[in-house]
């Protein structure tokens, strides 16, 4: 048998675990030109959030009764594909459930002797990849740069710091919720300083960290933390608008920040960043990355919840800073 993730219900604000239901069905059958993949990792995220709701996106909104998709990596076990052997280890979109069959095109084979299989979704993933293309060309580190990053202790944000450093910023500064999470910034993450959000005023802590201002920012939160990094922006300042978690589980339009003009006398620039648009960095990304990863330079850091049946608390603690670097799910 296969168990799989649904969606029961489209949440009102915060999810909760009853939006959730753990599923037992037959093992699929595959056709011509696919693969039977036994799913070994998962990932959660918080983008997944606003695929629960029933609304036009970039991406197509989950389906009520339907099992969830997302980023999966795992071990083809059955092929009609000549391309993919059997025992290949392969990435694809079927998540959220244990076994997983997927059309060739969709799987991308992947070299486990380079780096662990779950590394794939992560560093060597979109996640990797997003902070590389946030920082290499939507929002471009410049020798020299003061970079601030939101979300520093997440999955983009922990190889984000570590990059803007390799990429010859001065300053790197970035904001995480707790103690705990500041001193990893520092120790692990290449950031000099730690803001702790939940301490107080962000504006009154940037200005502080950053007292000649900031030149790049990466913003995975929105809200006060965008508003507080316009504030601080130099004049040519770059930010790379990759997420905003502070408004995800929102319940009415939320407002933009009241100083959004500003970067017009600063003739500063605000890009939004979709993954999708670039993937053709990825052998570029992954040729740096590996090599990095194999010399210790870069760091992996993995929060993991064991289980498909603790998938959906996995992503309810993403949502809630509850991870440190990249949520996983070992099934």
């Amino acid at each position: 048998m296969n168990r799989e993730i649904r969606l029961a219900a489209r949440p009102s604000g915060e999810p909760s675990l009853s939006d959730f239901d753990l599923a037992a069905t037959p093992v699929p059958q595959i056709g011509d030109g696919q693969v039977l993949v036994r799913n070994t990792w998962m990932s959660v995220d918080p983008y997944m959030r606003g695929r629960m709701d029933d609304k036009e996106s970039y991406i197509l909104p989950f389906e009520i009764g339907r099992p969830l998709d997302g980023s999966a990596v795992g071990e083809v076990v059955a092929s009609r594909a000549g391309e993919i052997p059997v025992g290949a280890t392969v990435v694809h979109f079927a998540g959220w459930r244990e076994y997983a069959a997927v059309d060739a095109p969709h799987a991308t084979v992947v070299d486990p002797s380079l780096a662990p299989a779950e590394v794939y979704l992560g560093v060597l993933g979109t996640t990797g990849l997003t902070a590389y293309a946030s920082l290499t060309d939507v929002a471009p580190v410049r020798q020299g740069d003061t970079v601030f990053v939101s979300a520093a202790a997440g999955a983009v944000g922990s190889v984000a710091g570590q990059l803007a450093r390799k990429l010859g910023a001065a300053r790197v500064i970035g904001s995480a919720g707790g103690p705990v999470k500041g001193r990893k910034l520092v120790t692990d993450f290449g950031y000099d300083v730690a803001i702790d959000y939940r301490a107080g005023s962000v504006a009154e802590q940037v200005r502080a960290a950053a007292p000649d201002g900031v030149d790049v920012y990466l913003d995975n939160v929105g809200g006060n933390h965008l508003a507080a990094a316009i504030d601080a922006l130099n004049v040519g300042g770059r930010i790379a608008m990759v997420g905003a978690i502070s408004a995800y589980n929102a319940t009415e339009p939320v407002p933009g920040p009241a100083n959004l003009f500003a970067l017009a006398a600063k003739n500063a620039t605000l890009r939004g960043m979709l993954i999708n648009y670039y993937f053709h960095l990825f052998p570029e990304w992954i040729g740096k990355a590996a090599g990095w990863l194999a010399d210790g330079s870069l760091r992996a850091e993995t929060t993991v919840a064991e289980g498909l049946e603790r998938a959906p608390q996995a992503f309810l603690d993403v949502l809630s800073g509850g991870n440190v670097g990249k949520m996983l799910v070992k099934l």
